[in-house]
């Protein structure tokens, strides 16, 4: 490869992780990057003082374009928009993470939603991937004072949105979902009432293609028996397994052999406080495809 090949290659994580926490659709996070790689391919290289500067300002600001037009879109959305969740089969290095695992979780991704598509970039570039302000000045083209005010409201939207999640430590984290996934499967309420704390919730979106949830289920005993629901309506059928959601474990949930949803968990220590189940057929397609066996 020559250089310029290098180079575009050795920063696609970083790029790739910027556009799909812009855009929270790992398809639309590889389109946008492979339209910055043929912008690359065109580009004055040697002219360039850095060539990481110039490849993110493209991104954020090709993200920032199909964000603006995908938020118009999402006005239409049926029910509860989440984004297209990234799993594995175990923790997942770096490059899968596309950065920082605490910056993936589906619980963040959705609070980036209520920012305006400036804000949520210059949000990102600065306090995900540490990028400078005179930088986040260039690529959105305000003042480094207007970034700074962009970051800060934010940083205080988010903040306010985004409720408080324990740490868990991983072994711990595997135990416990381990334990709850055998108890949905066999549809035991109690036990799945004693694994959830009295104001869970369970939030999905099934994006109009399959049945799901219009606004957030709450509470203990609905949620438990949510999951008896499926265990008796599909005796024998239902297979739970725990695999890595966006940098975390989480659940793969197959019904009669057909993936029927990917669950995003968080805990209060000991039991688990919230639950994001993307359902939506579209945003399984790829996840089905790495995991049917």
């Amino acid at each position: 490869m020559d250089a310029a090949t290098l180079a575009f290659d050795r920063h696609r994580p970083r790029l790739k992780g910027i556009a799909y926490r812009m855009l929270g659709s790992v398809a639309e996070a590889e389109d946008v990057v492979q339209d910055t790689w043929l912008r690359w391919q065109e580009a004055a290289h040697d002219a360039l003082e850095s060539a990481e500067a110039w490849l993110v300002t493209v991104t954020t600001r090709i993200a920032i374009d199909r964000l603006r037009a995908a938020q118009a879109q999402r006005t239409q959305y049926v029910g509860t928009w989440l984004p297209e969740p990234i799993v594995s089969d175990g923790p997942a290095t770096p490059e899968q993470l596309l950065g920082r695992a605490e910056d993936l979780s589906m619980a963040f991704l959705t609070v980036l939603e209520r920012l305006t598509p400036e804000a949520r970039a210059a949000f990102l570039l600065r306090e995900v991937f540490d990028v400078d302000y005179d930088e986040i000045a260039q690529t959105l083209g305000k003042s480094e004072a207007a970034c700074r005010q962009l970051v800060h409201r934010a940083k205080t939207q988010v903040r306010a949105d985004d409720r408080p999640r324990s740490t868990v430590p991983r072994e711990t984290h595997l135990r416990l979902l381990r334990g709850f996934a055998e108890a949905a499967e066999k549809g035991d309420l109690q036990r799945l009432k004693a694994m959830l704390t009295e104001d869970v919730a369970i939030i999905g979106d099934g994006g109009g293609k399959v049945p799901s949830f219009g606004r957030p289920v709450i509470g203990g005993q609905r949620v438990a028996q949510i999951y008896f629901a499926v265990a008796r309506r599909f005796p024998g059928a239902v297979r739970i397994e725990v695999a890595d959601v966006n940098g975390v474990p989480g659940l793969l949930r197959w019904v009669d052999g057909v993936l029927e949803s990917v669950q995003s968990i968080e805990w209060d220590g000991e039991r688990i406080a919230r639950i994001h189940a993307q359902r939506n057929p579209d945003k399984l397609a790829r996840v089905t495809t790495e995991f049917s066996r």
